[in-house]
């Protein structure tokens, strides 16, 4: 099923964004209907930042959003197995300055553009609603300097947000989670360290770090039963945002039994709620 859905689709695949790694490429997909420029769904990969792809389940999700006439940017970055914190959202970053400079030769609408993650992925959605500009995040030798790496709207589906607290939420919740503050981690992994060991370079990686009252609308979206991060996460991440951007612009639901994606996320119910709210804040 699957390749017979990609096998259709109208696709331009594989082009480089930067060239520091094979990793830096990116897909885009269009829709069969209208014409461009089009708004533009960007859709990150989860999976700890040491695994996936961008052809993976997180895109096969964001295509639903071909038919509400979105062109899909499935992008690939940099995992930890190759480089750490902050390659991942560095390339994020170049990912969306590349889309920008070249907006008019792929048919796309630079001023509409809203990112799509789950898990590791919903943390660089986060990243990017929230640390847009911030010089430490950006490594402009990557191309396209001149391009801003600002976006319109973030959908973060249980991304972790806080790598120092993780441990002691799966605590209190009494869900038992995997533990972080380990060294085989992925929260480790994509540090380089032990979380413990470098509390500052954890709070880098934190989006809250970097909130501003400019930042887009967010959606976030969690499970109670998430195994691999505390729901704790989006529910204080959520009211960080709110103090910042004020109730109006964050969106936060709790999925009742849920556990880490699946069904109650992918679900066509589901994902039409998540279109109808980048419908109202891309068209």
């Amino acid at each position: 099923m699957f390749k017979e859905v990609y096998s259709e689709l109208y696709k331009t695949t594989d082009i480089a964004y930067a060239d520091a790694s094979p990793f830096q490429k990116l897909d885009i997909y269009y829709p069969t209907e209208g014409e461009g420029p089009y708004p533009v769904i960007v859709s990150i990969h989860g999976g700890g930042y040491c695994t996936g792809d961008k052809l993976g389940s997180d895109a096969l999700v964001a295509w639903q959003g071909l038919k509400r006439g979105y062109a899909v940017v499935a992008i690939n970055y940099r995992l930890s197995t190759e480089a750490v914190f902050p390659a991942q959202i560095n390339d994020c970053k170049a990912a969306i300055r590349f889309i920008k400079a070249h907006a008019e030769e792929y048919d796309l609408d630079p001023d509409h553009i809203g990112v799509w993650g789950s898990s590791a992925g919903g943390t660089l959605a986060a990243m990017l609603s929230a640390s847009a500009g911030v010089a430490e995040l950006e490594d402009l030798s990557q191309g396209n300097p001149s391009q801003s790496d600002r976006v319109q709207a973030v959908v973060d589906w249980c991304g972790p947000m806080d790598l120092l607290t993780m441990d002691i939420q799966f605590s209190e919740s009494g869900v038992a989670g995997y533990p972080t503050n380990i060294p085989t981690s992925y929260g480790s992994k994509y540090l380089g360290r032990l979380v413990t060991e470098v509390p500052e370079l954890a709070e880098k990686a934190n989006p809250a770090t970097y909130i501003t009252p400019d930042d887009p609308p967010v959606f976030i979206q969690h499970g109670t039963l998430d195994d691999w991060v505390p729901v704790q996460q989006s529910l204080v991440y959520a009211e960080q945002l709110k103090k910042v951007l004020g109730e109006e612009r964050v969106v936060l639901e709790i999925i009742p039994g849920a556990a880490h994606g699946g069904t109650p996320f992918n679900n066509e119910a589901n994902v039409s709620k998540v279109l109808d709210f980048l419908d109202a804040n891309l068209k």
